[in-house]
């Protein structure tokens, strides 16, 4: 009798089996979710400066590494004694192209789904995510540290309602991994970055943006509509835009000459055959700035339904065996 009873069990517990299965798959792709994608800069990634109208201006010694534009508008002022490392564009098609491509990318960042709020930034440690400031202005005094978690592939998106303000001396600090790249400032308004600040990032003011003495940006300066204003400053987008115009490998030489020597001279020494060399596979670099819309790492529904029928037929196995179970306890 306690044989059948054993029995009589295994459906029972192959079934609450099968239930749990389904219901950590039907729960993981919202546990385990990816953080946020990139936002795809386009060609403005090449860019370290980008201003709208009326005019970029720099006063003392100030460095650009990477490229510096302005569209439609076409003055550029303070350039010597400020240097630029890549090309100036003034109003010309490239410039055109890259403040619609900021276009785009400010959009995307706009949109995205949001992670936490936070108003004032100075003293936070946060990971990988989307923070808006709630209907205030983005402030930073002090230092504000990004987690990266040892994932290269982390990102942050910060969306200021109003402006983005930095107080004298603040910094944001980047650990375990967090990268330049992949930090995003979606600004409504301007941004003003506070006199010796340390600020990373790329951030994408509707206005203006203002660096006051002494500011070092490791990311980008990109209005869309105002100016951009320097004094004696640091910009660096040197390794964000080598990334993104990381270019395929190079092919493979071209093999030499096949055909033999025909001299019918019975002196000359017969030239060899050479062997043609298989040309090399090129493989291009995708640059993950590139897209202009990055896919974001959400569960999708199409799969409810089979989820559902999994899940009715794994009740029904349940109900039998409960009640072969109850059968046999009865005729016990």
């Amino acid at each position: 009798m306690n044989t059948r009873i054993q029995r009589a069990k295994r459906p029972l517990t192959a079934g609450l089996a099968v239930a749990a299965a389904i219901a950590m798959l039907a729960a993981g792709p919202t546990a385990f979710a990816a953080g946020p994608a990139t936002v795809g800069l386009g060609t403005a990634a090449s860019f370290a400066v980008l201003a709208g109208t009326p005019n970029v201006t720099n006063t003392g010694p100030s460095s650009i590494t990477g490229d510096l534009g302005i569209a439609p508008a076409v003055a550029v002022t303070g350039f010597p004694p400020g240097t630029v490392s890549g090309t100036v564009h003034k109003g010309d098609a490239v410039a055109l192209q890259a403040k619609s491509d900021l276009v785009t990318a400010y959009d995307n960042a706009a949109g995205r789904p949001v992670t936490a709020t936070h108003g004032v930034l100075g003293g936070q440690t946060l990971v990988s995510g989307v923070y808006t400031s709630g209907g205030v202005g983005l402030d930073l005094t002090g230092t504000l540290t990004l987690d990266g978690q040892n994932d290269a592939t982390s990102v942050w998106i910060f969306k200021a309602t109003s402006s983005l303000i930095t107080a004298s001396n603040s910094a944001v600090k980047l650990i375990n991994g967090a990268s330049a790249c992949n930090v995003f400032w979606q600004v409504t308004s301007s941004a003003t970055l506070g006199s010796g600040s340390t600020f990373v990032g790329t951030i994408m003011a509707l206005t203006s943006i203002t660096m006051q003495t002494g500011v070092t940006l490791n990311g980008r300066a990109l209005a869309r509509n105002g100016e951009v204003t320097l004094i004696n400053d640091t910009i660096s987008s040197s390794s964000c835009s080598s990334a993104a115009a990381a270019s395929p490998s190079p092919s493979a030489s071209a093999s030499p000459s096949a055909s033999p020597s025909a001299s019918p001279s019975p002196s000359a020494t017969p030239t060899p055959t050479a062997t043609v060399a298989p040309s090399a596979t090129t493989r291009p670099t995708i640059p993950p700035t590139s897209t202009s819309n990055p896919i974001n790492a959400e569960p999708t529904g199409n799969g409810l339904p089979v989820l559902f029928g999994l899940v009715f037929l794994a009740a029904l196995s349940l109900m039998a065996a409960s009640r072969r179970y109850r059968t046999v306890r009865n005729t016990r």
